[in-house]
């Protein structure tokens, strides 16, 4: 399974933030949403789901190995 990931400083942040989130296309969707609401205040976290679902990038399988 390819592992997804997002980055706040792309798409989110008008502060500076720089979190970074790896995963599975729904791990990471669960905290970029959760993410956004509480450091972000956006709100309407089901059309934001979507919105992020978007912008998700996929991790070159090199970046996804674990030791």
């Amino acid at each position: 399974m390819a592992r997804k990931y997002i980055e706040c400083r792309q798409f989110l942040s008008g502060n500076g933030c720089t979190l970074a989130i790896s995963g599975t296309e729904e791990e990471v969707l669960d905290l970029a949403v959760l993410h956004a609401v509480v450091s972000h205040d956006r709100d309407d976290p089901h059309e934001l789901r979507e919105q992020l679902r978007l912008l998700l990038n996929e991790l070159p399988d090199s970046a996804s190995a674990t030791a």
